[in-house]
C-alpha cells in the first residue's frame, strides 16, 4: 500500500474527500516528523512508537575498493511495533 492507496481507503472509511482524507496524513507525517525532530516519542496505542536513536560514528569499508572510509555519527528514526499490532500481524 502506497500514499494514495491509503488516502483512498481513509476516505472511503471516513466519508471524507480525498483532498481532506490526504491532508490528514500529511499533517500526520508533519506532526510526527517535527516532534522527533525536537527529541520527542510520538506513542501511539495499538500501532507502535516514532522515537530516534543515536548512531556513533564508526569506520567503514567500501567493498568494491577495499578502502576505508569515516561514517559520521547521526541520529536516525525508529518504529518500535506495538504488541497489538505484532499480534494481529502473526
Amino acid at each position: 500500500m502506497n500514499k494514495t492507496d491509503l488516502v483512498n481507503v481513509l476516505s472511503s472509511k471516513t466519508n471524507l474527500s480525498k483532498t481532506a482524507s490526504k491532508n490528514v496524513i500529511d499533517s500526520f507525517i508533519q506532526i510526527v516528523t517535527k516532534q522527533l525532530a525536537q527529541g520527542n516519542n510520538v506513542r501511539i496505542s495499538g500501532l507502535g512508537t516514532f522515537k530516534t536513536s543515536h548512531r556513533a560514528a564508526r569506520k567503514g569499508i567500501i567493498p568494491s575498493t577495499k578502502a576505508v572510509i569515516n561514517i559520521p555519527a547521526k541520529t536516525v528514526a525508529k518504529f518500535s511495533v506495538a504488541k497489538e499490532l505484532a499480534e494481529a500481524v502473526k
